[in-house]
């Protein structure tokens, strides 16, 4: 895709002084220009045009906002005087993959007083003898090379610090979510079990209190049932003591009776 379409695609329906951050990795430059790329991105604030073929920055509009630029993995060997005048502010510059050979293309960044980080790496440049050196020396007001300072302390990756602090924010914005702390509904789980604790313990007691209750009837309706089986007994003998005087009357009476036929 030609640079021309692939930023009317990044664009997205946003008027070119909306943007703020564009990036057009991969997409082709005809003759090795910039082209689409004009002054009404005048808010533009980060730009990336890895590998593209560039080989001239001549057609590069005024930036003034720009703080970083991307270049790398492509065929630029000079014009570096360019990004003084259209990119005055820029702090952040990556030339590496790129045909810079000698110290005095790099010479042309003296005039980017912000310069803060550049990178040159896999350049021809870079196999010079006391390369670092050289381009710390020369371009005073840079604190990275290539990554590490004058002492090798690695620079901080300002993308990784972005997603820090988005991560911190997605952070809080999870613990709003959440609600109260952990402490919060453990407490309310203990008063919960609590709560069935009591209920639990009330309802034993209650089962206990119907058990005695009922064992109490139990009693009761075998103390009656022995009551009616004692009283049961009592009348048998008596009847059957009954039955017996009956007989002994009537025997009685059966000897009188024979005493007077005699």
């Amino acid at each position: 895709m030609e640079m021309k379409k692939r930023i009317n695609l990044e664009l997205r329906n946003r008027a070119p002084e909306e943007v703020t951050e564009l990036v057009l990795d991969n997409c082709l430059c005809v003759n090795g220009e910039i082209e689409g790329l004009n002054d009404t991105f005048k808010e533009l604030e980060f730009l990336s045009m890895a590998n593209v073929e560039l080989s001239s920055l001549a057609r590069l509009p005024s930036l003034n906002k720009l703080r970083k630029l991307e270049l790398s993995d492509n065929i630029i060997s000079g014009g570096l005087e360019v990004l003084a005048e259209k990119c005055p502010n820029l702090t952040y510059l990556n030339l590496s993959g790129n045909k810079i050979k000698d110290l005095s293309t790099v010479e042309a960044l003296q005039n980017l007083k912000n310069l803060k980080s550049l990178d040159l790496f896999n350049c021809e440049i870079t196999n010079l003898e006391d390369y670092r050196e050289s381009i710390f020396e020369l371009l005073q007001q840079i604190t990275y090379l290539d990554g590490f300072d004058q002492e090798d302390n690695e620079a901080p990756d300002s993308e990784e610090e972005d997603d820090e602090d988005g991560d911190e924010d997605d952070e809080d914005e999870e613990e709003d979510e959440a609600g109260p702390p952990e402490g919060y509904e453990e407490e309310e789980e203990e008063e919960e079990d609590e709560d069935e604790d009591e209920a639990g313990s009330e309802l034993g007691e209650g089962e206990e209190e119907v058990g005695l209750s009922y064992l109490m009837k139990e009693e009761i309706q075998d103390e009656e049932d022995d009551d009616d089986y004692v009283e049961e007994g009592e009348e048998e003998e008596e009847e059957e003591e009954e039955s017996l005087r009956g007989e002994k009357r009537k025997r009685d009476a059966e000897d009188d009776g024979e005493e007077e036929d005699d």
